[in-house]
């Protein structure tokens, strides 16, 4: 037996979806799909059109489709649907069989090479709650020529994006007559689901995981180009990620233009306005006054979409709402629940949870079921790392409580006080204190431009998914190179610290030859063994310098929520260079930047507390 396009259908086992919970969504440095997420979609999608036999599925899959299948009768179907004279869009749909009017869930796909393909277990969670189904591959995303692509060029949801939102919306009006209209995505999905919410009227609620609400500053903030993850999302197309020729012929020719002046740091002012014009924040005025219910996911340690520049959107809706921020990274938490797992009837447990209350904000706001929404706190913030864990076989851990979440009518309310620590000098010998007394003209140099290993994470999405299923990266402060960063650390504190917010940070620098400098923070926590876990980072880059002159700079740091245990130390970091990141200095070379304390404008790091 085969599946659509010829190859041989999966087996599913137990370990296939043991995968995707341990590994998520996505696998390795490269951004690869798992090829366990495609097992478990190939042979859901063949199974539920009867070319597979539903028997070798593993009971919850089984079930879900067979559901379905009861549900929707043989009403399911793989389309092109032309959205333009010469481009159509590749469109998976499921229709109920029944009379009664039901709302449809319209499902955007996320970034991929695979399109719509991944996220089918949503699909068919949706539809098992009764909802009609349309998922679709955006424009110019997919192998090109499989039935799961579609056609045209990728303009990274600019306006033929949101014009082929509302075009599928016509569709699923003429084929399924619905009572409501929803919109669900998963990260790329999430920003195009906002975007046609904010300007179609015929939107009644979206569900956003692992959205952003401004991409401007998603990929460009404090002087910093996020380089790493546009160079991996422009290989993740379908395009391959050695062939610059067929990645360039993926993307209208501006779009093109555009990532190669942000990848060689051209031109910035125009890449801010054109990300600008693709973030849902730009639009918030639409959202506002048609009152669409929303729906926010995002993560602490997100490499794609920093979680500041999604709660700074959500903070200004004014609609009915909602924000979940977890532990881990991109599409970690909400990855088992839409690609592996159906949650149709199955216990909330913490893998599932994610996309459980996506879909219970959905079955409030278009079923009109009855369920805990209305009880729900505006903003529910998962605390880093407060999950407890045991060894498993191989050296990993598994999660045997959660993490606490706290509930909050908005995330303003995380903060309640702030705590200064100054930062010193030593002369030479040794790290700097963090201390509650000011301390000012000391310089403290090191060598720029090189990797160090305090770095923020291991892999893009790679080291969040070990986050989020219990295995934090460890970090070893002794073993870094102080040569090539700087460390102040505090004495142990006995009565820890309940960090919430976003912490910031100032210093003087000095470079001694050229005009710009980039310096990387990052927040770490120190156990009494001398072991670390990150808290937060942020990078920045100083431009416009003065060899040999002192300028005071200050920047924020990611925001986070982190209970620092009893008898743990703080420590702050600052390098020049991040694999995540563009950097001002000579790569590999002698550049000197020093780090300095002015009189008045005394180094220090404010620390958020809850």
């Amino acid at each position: 037996m085969t599946i659509e396009n010829g190859d041989p259908i999966p087996a599913i086992t137990g370990a296939t979806l043991a995968d995707i919970a341990e590994n998520g969504i996505w696998r390795g440095a490269s951004l690869d799909i798992n090829p366990a997420v495609l097992a478990v979609a190939q042979t859901l999608l063949a199974a539920l059109q009867g070319t597979a036999p539903t028997a070798e599925l593993p009971e919850e899959l089984r079930e879900t489709v067979v559901a379905v299948r009861r549900q929707a009768a043989t009403a399911t179907a793989i389309q092109r649907v032309p959205v333009a004279d010469d481009v159509s869009l590749s469109v998976f749909t499921i229709k109920q069989n029944t009379a009664e009017p039901r709302p449809v869930v319209i499902v955007p796909a996320g970034w991929n090479p695979f399109g719509r393909l991944p996220f089918m277990v949503g699909y068919l969670s949706l539809a098992a709650r009764g909802y009609h189904v349309l998922a679709y591959t955006p424009r110019g995303m997919g192998h090109p020529g499989i039935y799961y692509s579609s056609d045209g060029f990728i303009e990274v949801a600019g306006r033929d994006d949101r014009l082929d939102g509302s075009k599928m919306i016509d569709h699923a009006e003429g084929l399924f007559a619905p009572s409501k209209v929803g919109l669900m995505g998963l990260s790329y999905g999430s920003g195009i689901s906002q975007l046609v919410a904010a300007h179609d009227e015929r939107v009644a609620a979206v569900a956003a995981l692992s959205t952003w609400g401004n991409l401007a500053t998603s990929l460009y903030d404090n002087g910093t180009r996020h380089l790493e993850a546009v160079k991996l999302l422009i290989g993740f197309t379908g395009a391959g990620k050695d062939d610059e020729e067929a990645q360039k012929a993926k993307f209208t020719e501006d779009t093109w233009r555009i990532l190669q002046n942000f990848l060689h740091g051209r031109e910035m002012e125009e890449v801010v306005d054109w990300g600008t014009r693709r973030s849902p924040e730009a639009y918030i005025h639409l959202t506002n006054a048609r009152n669409v219910p929303t729906f926010y996911s995002n993560t602490w340690h997100e490499s794609l979409f920093p979680a500041a520049e999604a709660i700074a959107t959500f903070e200004q809706l004014t609609v009915p709402k909602h924000l979940n921020l977890w532990i881990g990274d991109h599409g970690a938490p909400e990855g088992f629940g839409i690609t592996g797992f159906p949650s149709v009837g199955m216990p909330l447990d913490e893998q599932l949870r994610p996309m459980a209350e996506a879909y219970a904000w959905l079955d409030h706001h278009l079923l009109g079921k009855p369920t805990e929404v209305p009880t729900w706190p505006v903003v529910n913030s998962q605390v880093m790392f407060t999950y407890e864990t045991k060894a498993t076989i191989g050296g990993g851990r598994k999660i045997t409580k959660p993490a606490r979440r706290e509930p909050l009518r908005s995330w303003s309310e995380a903060t309640t006080g702030t705590e200064t620590w100054y930062l010193s000098g030593t002369n030479g010998n040794g790290d700097g204190a963090l201390s509650d007394k000011p301390s000012a003209d000391w310089t403290r140099p090191f060598t720029a431009g090189h990797l160090t290993t305090a770095i923020a994470m291991d892999e893009i999405m790679g080291t969040g998914q070990k986050e989020w299923s219990g295995s934090p990266k460890p970090y070893d402060p002794a073993g870094f190179d102080r040569d090539r960063l700087l460390v102040w650390s505090t004495e142990e504190l006995a009565d820890g610290r309940r960090i919430r917010g976003a912490a910031t940070v100032r210093l003087g620098l000095r470079v001694e030859e050229g005009d710009a400098a980039t310096l990387v923070a990052y927040l770490f926590d120190v156990a009494p063994d001398g072991s670390a876990r990150i808290i937060t980072h942020e990078p920045f880059t100083a431009t416009g310098l003065t060899p040999g002159t002192d300028r005071t700079v200050h920047w924020t740091l990611q925001p986070t929520a982190y209970d620092l245990a009893d008898r743990h130390r703080l420590a702050l970091v600052v390098n020049s260079r991040d694999p995540l990141y563009s950097f001002g200095n000579e790569e590999n070379g002698t550049d000197v930047i020093t780090v300095t304390s002015l009189a008045k404008e005394e180094a220090l790091l404010e620390l958020p507390l809850g």
